[in-house]
């Protein structure tokens, strides 16, 4: 079959571009540092402007040493974190010492219909070097049609393992999720940065 190639194709034709051209990569959108700080939560910036929002987590060090971050939404501008969820978690890890490792479901730190904050972490050690990073992504949270999925993968360090933790899940509500807050499920988060990102689908 013959290569058919238009002849007025340069650049010197082109009239007009469109006005928006969807480029996929993520906008920064908000920066939230922590200091000692009970939570971080994004009030503004959640809409439909886009289809997928993007929290990547740097450094989250916990306060106190064993707690496990986590993460919970509203659907009423920041009132009530308690929309309706369930997920699913697993790991795998590998100790410093070589001596112990494995790739596992933890059927403990899932949950089924909860309205409580979800681990999107096991225990984080608190030592001076330890803290958890990654990522998470929320699906076109301003839908009245569909639940909300998301996905994270996060990686950290406990007690001189490295663990490789992913989480997916949905929130169960078809309104608006005007919020997302993250915290550690015991004392504050000590240090730590979140850069939310927006990405057209």
């Amino acid at each position: 079959m013959a290569i058919i190639k238009h002849g007025n194709n340069a650049l010197a034709n082109i009239t007009a571009f469109p006005s928006a051209i969807p480029t996929g990569k993520p906008v920064l959108l908000s920066t939230a540092t922590a200091s000692s700080s009970a939570s971080i939560e994004f009030s503004s910036g959640i809409d439909s402007t886009y289809d997928i929002y993007k929290f990547e987590f740097i450094n989250m060090h916990p306060a106190t040493s064993g707690a496990k971050f986590t993460c919970n939404a509203s659907i009423d501008n920041g009132s009530n974190f308690n929309v309706v969820k369930t997920t699913t978690f697993f790991n795998a890890y590998h100790g410093e010492t070589i001596a112990s490792q494995a790739l596992q479901y933890l059927a403990g730190e899932d949950i089924a219909q909860s309205t409580g904050y979800f681990n999107i972490s096991s225990g984080v050690s608190n030592n001076n070097d330890a803290s958890v990073s990654g990522y998470f992504h929320l699906f076109n949270p301003s839908s009245t049609t569909y639940v909300k999925h998301f996905i994270s993968t996060i990686n950290l360090d406990n007690a001189n393992y490295q663990q490789n933790e992913f989480v997916a899940g949905y929130f169960n509500d078809t309104n608006d999720l005007t919020n997302i807050s993250f915290k550690f499920s015991s004392g504050n988060i000590d240090a730590g940065t979140i850069k939310m990102y927006g990405i057209s689908a």
